[in-house]
């Protein structure tokens, strides 16, 4: 949350956060099911 009150003055942590919550893995079905498993359980 704190990265995102100081984002308008600082974007770097905001940035940080973001690029360790992101993959280079789009082809990997392993990790598209896994996704698609945490989508279910966040429904419930």
């Amino acid at each position: 949350m704190n990265a995102m009150i100081i984002s308008p003055v600082d974007g770097s942590v905001l940035k940080q956060h973001i690029q360790t919550a992101l993959t280079t893995k789009i082809n990997d079905r392993e990790l598209f099911m896994k996704g698609i498993d945490h989508s279910y359980c966040q429904e419930e």
